[in-house]
């Protein structure tokens, strides 16, 4: 149930709706940082449009696509990066979309407005021989646990900081990620190198404080997720690799891979838990790159 909104356009009742809107991402299954993110990224919409809901309209927004686009940064020097404009509008685009749905608005503002895309920045991807030097790079047993989780199945960082000892089925081989991007389950087969860097790290290194997390902290507790991307970072310094890698790269690398070594495109989706094959097919464009480099070469 919601609170009628119709006529008021005070910080009380923005906030109101920005709560909401907080406990809709929540439920859609958004991270943690989006749900803090979005809403705040709307909250400045409202302060600046100042009106009521029903009366925003696409000029309102066109208004606020040019002001966001020029406004400084709060902190630092200079204006908003192209990415950060790109959020400020999805958080209008999901907003709309969760107004019309509770029958708030009867027009989206947002239907007919086309906003340009962020340029993307070419994703980086390791080869076989690179992850082939990282794992051999590795001092420890959760250095090795890391890239397994992140390389080896294809996790997410907020998967593999999430994922539990219950969640690693040892007997028959099988990874359970109950909580992916928008709440998406899937089961991942693992291999036997990947079983045994995981059963070394349980085994032989891992400390833990009242946490079933598997990833821990030297400490025992719960590890972030910068605190897993620092662990690569401190294994990367020990190769030759000059790429700047984050946890996120490993996933696409593993990505890569596997279509080069010939599993569809199909089963790659299955694999990171894509929702749509729009995003797997991102990496047949990637891989196609990269041989066209080697034939030319």
């Amino acid at each position: 149930m919601f609170i009628v909104l119709q006529v008021c356009h005070t910080p009380f009742f923005f906030a109101i709706m920005i709560e909401q809107f907080k406990q809709h991402l929540q439920q859609l299954g958004f991270t943690i940082g989006t749900q803090n993110l979005l809403p705040n990224c709307l909250k400045e919409f409202l302060q600046q449009a100042n009106k009521e809901l029903q009366t925003i309209d696409k000029t309102d927004i066109l208004n606020y696509y040019e002001y966001i686009k020029n406004r400084p940064k709060k902190r630092g020097i200079g204006t908003l990066s192209e990415s950060m404009v790109n959020h400020h509008i999805y958080s209008l685009k999901v907003f709309f979309i969760y107004q019309m749905e509770i029958g708030r608005i009867t027009v989206n503002p947002m239907s007919t407005l086309i906003f340009p895309k962020p340029t993307s920045k070419p994703r980086e991807i390791l080869t076989q021989k690179e992850i082939k030097q990282l794992f051999e790079a590795c001092t420890n047993h959760r250095e090795r646990a890391v890239l397994s989780l992140c390389y080896g199945l294809g996790l997410r960082r907020s998967e593999a900081v999430k994922i539990t000892i219950e969640d690693i089925n040892f007997s028959t081989g099988l990874a359970y990620i109950r909580e992916g991007k928008g709440k998406k389950r899937r089961v991942i087969p693992m291999n036997k190198s990947i079983i045994l860097n995981l059963e070394n790290y349980l085994n032989k290194e891992r400390k833990a404080k009242e946490t079933n997390v598997l990833i821990t902290t030297k400490s025992g507790n719960k590890s972030s997720g910068e605190n897993i991307n620092n662990t690569l970072k401190q294994t990367l310094e020990r190769t030759e690799i000059e790429k700047k890698i984050t946890l996120h790269c490993l996933r696409h690398s593993i990505a890569t891979h596997l279509l080069e070594n010939g599993l569809s495109v199909e089963n790659v989706r299955t694999f990171l838990g894509h929702k749509h094959l729009e995003s797997t097919q991102i990496y047949t464009r990637i891989k196609n790159k990269q041989l066209w480099k080697l034939n030319s070469t």
